[in-house]
């Protein structure tokens, strides 16, 4: 126990790198391939298993297995998975897989599904085995698939947190999955529509920045290990698409649903990496060449990603009056002559002209009377 608990387990990185080999290490080929770039896992590791680890890597540098001294060159620790407890009428720890929950807020209660029995609800603690605070991932691929599941522990909370596992978080991680599949539903039959016309260039453009923004968001989050970042973002952009679809269903245009289309498809290949079956069949319903594991991550136009207009606060005499959109780095004469116009700040003069007007550039006029 001891040999493969704490001693295999301190070393195991550098045996990876050369498995077949007849001695512990092939030095040249361990060197290549370490350190470790990023290191996951339990708080329990930054006391255990990262300090042993290290303790060996420095003992097989000065045998001659390493040219290392540091076996990772990144740790980073995730949080546990959390479940409230419940115990019956006679203190007996009860799983939540036996147990009814009713009502809401203070008037939540719990009983026993089998017999009606009533069920204490007892703190939120790290599931383990010893307090049946524990759900069965069996189950829950079974009822709802194991694209849910991962989606639900992504999203929850911050990787670094703890991950408190809730009937409604499952529920809602499913909801999600169907409005995607809706949405891909939905393109394919706009797309049959006959079209006419063209889409605003206004509103295709704030598409397109939306899409290709949040390429950009999911991808630096995902590098980040901001995992729930990501599941945002993603949420913000199928609710974009979504309302897009709407405008289109009544009046199809053919840029419009190219843009939407390509939208969709982005999003599909951004929610691979966390709901890889899913993405798969949207993937193939969209008419993607093989599959979107082997796409890519999607491209991105950068210019896309720059506003080529701001919202500025209009001030007078040091207090907020109004805000304009202006074109991003306007020129101050321009700047001015629109403020001027603006009905609110006009009021104001009544007819005479302002003593001064400063303007920080693509942030605020100050109007000063």
């Amino acid at each position: 126990d001891t040999m493969d608990t704490f001693v295999d387990s301190s070393w195991y990185f550098a045996r990876f790198t050369e498995p077949h080999a007849a001695a512990p290490t092939v030095p040249a080929i361990a060197d290549r391939w370490l350190p470790v770039d990023q290191y996951i896992g339990g708080i329990e590791h930054a006391i255990l298993h990262l300090l042993y680890s290290r303790f060996f890597a420095r003992a097989m540098h000065k045998t001659g297995h390493l040219g290392i001294d540091e076996p990772f060159k990144g740790l980073f620790t995730q949080g546990m998975v959390v479940h409230e407890t419940y115990r019956d009428q006679n203190g007996d720890w009860v799983l939540p897989a036996d147990v009814t929950l009713e009502g809401m807020g203070d008037t939540r209660q719990a009983r026993l599904t089998a017999t009606g029995a009533p069920v204490v609800i007892g703190s939120i603690e790290k599931m383990s085995k010893s307090k049946k605070n524990v759900v069965d991932p069996d189950e829950i691929v079974r009822t709802y698939g194991a694209d849910t599941a991962r989606w639900f522990m992504l999203s929850d909370s911050p990787p670094e947190r703890d991950v408190q596992w809730t009937e409604a978080g499952i529920e809602g991680a499913s909801r999600f999955q169907q409005r995607i599949w809706k949405l891909v539903q939905e393109t394919l039959q706009i797309a049959e529509l006959p079209a006419s016309g063209d889409t605003a260039p206004a509103e295709i453009e704030a598409t397109r920045k939306l899409v290709h923004r949040a390429v950009k968001a999911v991808g630096d989050n995902i590098e980040a290990l901001r995992f729930n970042s990501a599941v945002a973002q993603i949420y913000e952009l199928s609710n974009g698409l979504g309302k897009f679809a709407a405008t289109l269903e009544t009046a199809p245009t053919a840029n419009g649903v190219a843009v939407l289309r390509d939208g969709v498809t982005r999003l599909v290949q951004l929610i691979a990496p966390m709901m890889p079956h899913l993405a798969e069949s949207c993937w193939a319903a969209l008419g993607g060449s093989g599959m979107v594991a082997d796409a890519g991550w999607p491209e991105i136009d950068p210019a896309l990603l720059v506003d080529s207009a701001v919202t500025v606060a209009v001030q007078v005499n040091g207090k907020r009056r109004a805000e304009i959109t202006l074109p991003k780095g306007a020129a101050g004469p321009e700047v001015e002559r629109q403020v001027l116009s603006l009905d609110a700040i006009a009021s104001m003069l009544d007819g005479k002209p302002p003593r001064k007007i400063i303007i920080v550039p693509d942030r605020i006029v100050n109007v000063v009377i």
